[in-house]
């Protein structure tokens, strides 16, 4: 039986300079951990034939499917502020797009797949533990509705790799809508290729935003869309306590999902200067800084869509201009959009702002647990007596209490009954995130002791984020201490 993968490889036809042909280098003893069969189905793909034995070499890099053409994609990006021209998939290779039952276009790339020409002396190797987080923490981003890259298999290498230790391979089998990055437009960009500058957003504009291929003005019409995507993303992010990690421009996706999951986490206590990234020093990518970073690497891409938008430069930097504009009232009005959703509000009044506001900087003060807070104000919304369970999260209970009175003076003033509101509250305010306890003890039951049993609960718990699951309940306990310390690190 010979696996067949419908690929169909549009980013591999474009010019000499996009990437270099790589394949995959073959490990030792490829070993399937899990197979995401919901997402292989809905790819067109036959979920038994990944599950066999070629189908588990074909994951791990060791032979090709038939129509596969193996690419490292170059790319340049600003790491951190500072500007390197050229970076590119180190430990990456794109296998080749498939379109899917739904009509959408997606890459499968292999993550930990060997060296590329753009590996700078890695290995190009992936250690278990950060292949678990990635795919664990993508999955439960699409649980919780916001646009992410997926994982589609997970595969043991039977060989280590060296970081601090000797650590279990791995390979992560990954989806996008698409890898071209920020980084991508600004590697040609560096270059003064305004010919492949101008090939990449014509492919970008036939394959994510075609009807911005038809406006008057195509690339700043694209740019702007790009700029909604983001501004939608990164509110998302906030509103369930999200924090990148690394937020270069390098990986920040222009399809505006969430792309290269290093050293994310979720928020416990809340707290907008929380920063878990070892790497992140001063806390350029902390919590409350994502909407400024967002916007500053959109003004990266805005300059490299210079010669693009106008031949005028100081037209062109108007019309960029004029786009990035746009950015903050986007945010502002998904954000506080989704606050209010968060709080039960569904009509907008002038105050709301400062009353979600209010709450966050009470709970800031307070160390009151992010997601535990608003998941709770659902069950305080139906019924004031089950306000003890956010009480409880206030180091000062009291400063819960006068804010609380507002907030139902807010609410009196809406439509619709409390049971139908707590409803909604809760479809939008999950029980349930990857908490980073969890996430590291799983993580340390499949590398010390080869266990995976805390890794499938897991996965299984964050499939259903909005259910309560009583069975379960223990996964949506705050850590001890309110998760100070943690610390989490990119593991490459």
């Amino acid at each position: 039986m010979t696996l067949r993968i419908p690929f169909d490889n549009s980013y591999a036809r474009l010019p000499q300079g996009f990437f270099a042909p790589t394949a995959p280098t073959p490990v030792a003893r490829p070993r399937l951990i899990r197979l995401n069969r919901p997402l292989a189905l809905e790819l067109g793909l036959d979920p038994d034939q990944l599950a066999s034995p070629e189908g588990a070499e074909i994951l791990a890099g060791n032979r090709l499917a038939e129509g596969s053409e193996p690419i490292a994609t170059a790319y340049a990006g600003h790491q951190f502020g500072h500007f390197v021209p050229q970076l590119g998939d180190g430990r990456a290779i794109l296998l080749g797009e498939v379109v899917g039952r739904d009509g959408r276009r997606r890459d499968i790339q292999l993550k930990g797949s060997g060296p590329t020409p753009f590996s700078r002396r890695g290995d190009g190797r992936a250690a278990l533990g950060p292949v678990l987080r990635e795919y664990l923490v993508s999955e439960a981003m699409a649980a919780l509705g916001i646009p992410t890259t997926r994982a589609l298999a997970a595969v043991a290498t039977g060989e280590t790799v060296i970081r601090d230790t000797l650590l279990p391979g791995a390979v992560l089998t990954r989806v996008a809508s698409s890898h071209v990055r920020v980084g991508t437009f600004q590697f040609f960009a560096a270059r003064n290729d305004v010919e492949r500058l101008r090939a990449l957003a014509d492919h970008v504009l036939t394959r994510h935003y075609p009807e911005a291929a038809a406006a008057e003005k195509p690339y700043a019409a694209l740019l702007a869309q790009i700029v909604a995507r983001q501004a939608e993303l990164v509110a998302r992010w906030l509103l369930v306590g999200f924090i990148h990690g690394v937020m270069n421009t390098d990986n920040m996706s222009i399809a505006g999902e969430t792309i290269d999951y290093g050293p994310c986490a979720f928020m416990d206590a809340y707290d907008p200067g929380t920063v878990f990234s070892s790497i992140d020093q001063h806390g350029r990518y902390a919590y409350g800084a994502q909407p400024q970073i967002a916007l500053w690497n959109l003004s990266r891409l805005a300059e490299a869509f210079l010669p693009l938008l106008n031949a005028d430069t100081p037209a062109a930097v108007a019309e960029a201009e004029d786009v990035l504009g746009r950015f903050g009232p986007l945010f502002e009005a998904d954000f506080h959009g989704g606050l209010n959703r968060k709080l039960g509000l569904a009509a907008v009044r002038e105050g709301d702002p400062a009353l979600a506001g209010d709450l966050l900087k009470r709970m800031a003060e307070n160390q009151a647990d992010f997601t535990l807070t608003f998941r709770n104000l659902a069950r305080a919304a139906e019924d004031p007596t089950a306000d003890e369970a956010v009480r409880r999260l206030f180091v000062d209970p009291t400063a819960f209490d006068s804010w609380a009175v507002r907030w139902r003076d807010r609410l009196a003033e809406e439509p619709g009954d409390a049971a139908s509101r707590a409803a909604a509250m809760r479809a939008v305010n999950p029980a349930f995130i990857p908490r980073n306890h969890r996430v590291e003890a799983m993580i340390e039951a499949a590398v010390e002791r080869d266990d995976l049993t805390p890794f499938e609960e897991l996965l299984t718990v964050l499939s259903r984020p909005y259910d309560d699951q009583p069975a379960h309940a223990h996964y949506a306990e705050a850590p001890e201490g309110g998760g100070v310390g943690y610390r989490t690190f990119c593991g490459t």
